[in-house]
C-alpha cells in the first residue's frame, strides 16, 4: 500500500508538471485567448491518454501501472480524464440517464461549489 501511494504521489507530480508546460506551451504558440485554450488542450490530451491506456492495459495485462498512470499521471495531468471515463464506462453500459445527470451533477455542482467557495472567501477575506 505505502509503495502504491508513493507511485500515485510521483506520478501526479510528473502529470502536474506536465500541465503546466503544455498550458505554457499552448498559450505561447496561439496566444492569451478568452476561451481557456489550454485546459481544453490539457482536458483533450489527457482523456485520449486515459482511453489509449485504459484498452492497452486491458490487453497487455499491466493494470498494476493504473495506480500510477491513471490516478497518479493523468490525474495529475487532468482530473478530466477520469470524469470523462467514468462518463463514457457509463455510456457503454447503456445507462444514459445516469451519464447525463453524473455530468450534469459533476459540472454544476463543481461550478457550484467552486463560485460558494469564492463567496465564502471573500466574505472572510475583505
Amino acid at each position: 500500500m505505502f509503495y502504491t501511494v508513493l507511485h500515485v504521489a510521483f506520478g501526479g507530480a510528473i502529470g502536474a508538471a506536465c500541465r503546466y508546460l503544455v498550458g505554457i506551451g499552448v498559450i505561447r504558440m496561439l496566444g492569451h485567448h478568452p476561451i481557456p485554450l489550454a485546459i481544453i488542450t490539457v482536458n483533450v490530451i489527457g482523456s485520449f491518454l486515459m482511453g489509449a491506456f485504459v484498452v492497452t492495459a486491458a490487453h497487455r495485462g499491466i493494470g498494476i501501472y493504473s495506480p500510477f498512470v491513471m490516478t497518479g499521471l493523468l490525474g495529475g495531468f487532468t482530473t478530466f480524464s477520469a470524469f470523462s471515463l467514468e462518463t463514457v464506462n457509463l455510456i457503454e453500459r447503456g445507462q444514459l440517464g445516469h451519464a447525463a445527470l453524473y455530468v450534469a451533477l459533476s459540472v454544476g455542482l463543481s461550478v457550484g461549489g467552486l463560485f460558494l467557495g469564492l463567496m465564502a472567501a471573500r466574505g472572510v477575506l475583505t
